[in-house]
């Protein structure tokens, strides 16, 4: 037997060009499998066989487990006092083994073991596949559509088998078996049992690629493309920038008489590229996103990662784009959200935001409209400013004398310090509340608005009362109210 797993391992690392390790392994598994079947409960089996002689040898083994645990898996691990009877070394996460009787395999045993290896086999050569792939860092699949799978290509590249499936597909595009493609490598996914490498040809990253393949300069890092955003196989837009002066990226990009550019839209489906020079500044960025169209003004927030995008009337159909096109192209190449607006729309909503703004620093303040005006016009947009910029900024302003900006100081810090106690009290009752049956956060919240703070409080409120300042029937309001008084009766119980 010794002899015949020598003959036999050879052969199959030979055949199959795979390292004898790899047989070895494959080989003790199947004769720990078969060892496995002499017992009806669920074992661990270890197989090791000499690669110098043949012999091999199988135990049986017990994971070493902490006393306190317990045992979870009885047939498979063994408590660390017992376990130390027998080897009083032994740590927890070691294994205690017992030798088990060699098998005779017999033509059925020996049958299903040589499936095993085989099967192991086939696994280190798909392995070993992938790897040589990945050793080439191809990002760009070329293959041949070897078939099609429910919707899927799946494209024969060298001995790698990828799949495209039907949703990375460029829309419109009817590939048929036999056809070239080219796509880029989205995924690799080791654990699946059937093409590990995934492909689309609908990612923004293609197309980045591709420009890569077609302009030398990219390559020699004089260009780089920064971003790309696309609607596949319709319009796509580049961000390209320069890292030499004596280049022009548009016009490097797009090639003598268009050769460059043409030829990625072709390799695209005759998808429209719009390249446009990537810029530090985001606002300087947005305007060259939205080309064709030229715009007028743009004001940029901050806090909500989004620019409101001035236009005249004439350029607003650029701006926007069929179906919105444009104007979506440009938000996901940059990265912000973006607003198209014309002059009247703009001026509409600066008088909005105005009028709040107004409202607010009148009620929290306590000063007239006009005082609101002159700080609204001298750019504070909320109380935090008024409250904590630089004392000379505010002396600066001409209609204020020292008397007058320390008072709006004052009373900006006061009503800050109010609207934080108010959020405060919220949230505390927010905790008292919150762990009520049928309480939600908009119900906390209204209830607080009425001084309804704490269970007592709701507890102590009539039907009719709680339906009305919560909006809701009064079937649920009795219930909310009786599970608020439950743990008055708690102690009595």
């Amino acid at each position: 037997m010794s002899r015949e797993i020598l003959l036999l391992v050879d052969a199959l690392a030979s055949e199959k060009a795979v390292p004898r390790e790899v047989v070895f392994g494959a080989l003790e598994g199947a004769l720990a499998s078969a060892m496995k079947k002499r017992f009806e409960e669920e074992v661990n089996i270890r197989v090791a066989i000499d690669r110098d002689t043949g012999n091999y040898e199988g135990f049986r083994r017990w994971l070493v487990v902490p006393d306190e645990e317990g045992l979870q898996e009885p047939d498979q691990q063994e408590l660390l006092s017992d376990a130390r009877e027998l080897a009083p070394d032994v740590e927890v996460g070691d294994y205690i083994e017992e030798p088990l009787e060699a098998i005779e395999f017999g033509r059925i045993g020996a049958q299903a073991a040589k499936q095993a290896i085989l099967q192991k086999i086939r696994d280190a050569e798909r392995e070993q596949v992938l790897n040589d792939f990945l050793d080439r860092g191809e990002s760009i699949v070329s293959g041949t559509v070897k078939r099609m799978d429910k919707g899927d290509a799946i494209i024969e590249s060298g001995k790698i088998e990828a799949r495209l499936p039907r949703n990375q597909m460029i829309p419109k595009e009817n590939l048929r078996i036999g056809d070239r493609v080219r796509a880029w490598v989205q995924t690799i996914d080791r654990t699946a049992r059937g093409q590990q490498v995934l492909l689309s040809r609908t990612a923004p990253e293609f197309i980045q690629q591709l420009f890569e393949n077609e302009v030398p300069e990219i390559e020699q890092g004089l260009l780089e493309i920064k971003a790309a955003a696309r609607d596949p196989g319709v319009r796509a837009k580049i961000a390209v920038v320069a890292y030499d002066k004596r280049i022009d990226p548009i016009g490097t990009c797009v090639g003598m008489r268009g050769s460059r550019v043409t030829a990625v839209r072709n390799e695209l489906g005759g998808e429209q590229v719009d390249i446009v020079l990537w810029a530090d500044d985001p606002a300087q960025f947005v305007i060259g996103a939205l080309a064709p169209a030229n715009v007028e003004s743009i004001v940029v927030d901050e806090d909500k990662h989004a620019m409101d995008v001035v236009v005249d009337e004439e350029n607003l159909p650029k701006a926007i784009g069929a179906r919105g096109q444009n104007v979506r192209l440009a938000s996901d190449l940059t990265g912000w959200q973006i607003n198209i607006m014309t002059q009247e729309e703009s001026h509409s909503r600066q008088e909005e935001e105005r009028e709040t703004l107004r409202a607010a620093f009148m009620q929290k303040l306590d000063v007239d409209e006009e005082v609101a005006d002159i700080l609204i016009d001298e750019g504070f947009t909320g109380l935090e400013e008024i409250a904590y910029v630089p004392m000379q900024e505010l002396l600066d302003i001409e209609a204020f004398d020292e008397e007058t900006i320390t008072e709006l100081r004052t009373r900006a810090r006061n009503a800050l310090l109010t609207e934080a106690i108010a959020k405060e009290e919220e949230a505390e009752a927010a905790q008292n509340l919150n762990g009520l049956e049928g309480m939600t956060p908009e119900l906390i919240e209204k209830l607080a608005q009425h001084g309804i703070e704490t269970r007592d409080d709701l507890a102590d409120l009539a039907t009719d009362e709680l339906a009305e300042m919560a909006g809701i029937d009064e079937q649920a309001a009795s219930d909310l109210i009786m599970r608020a008084r439950e743990h008055w009766f708690d102690g009595e119980a």
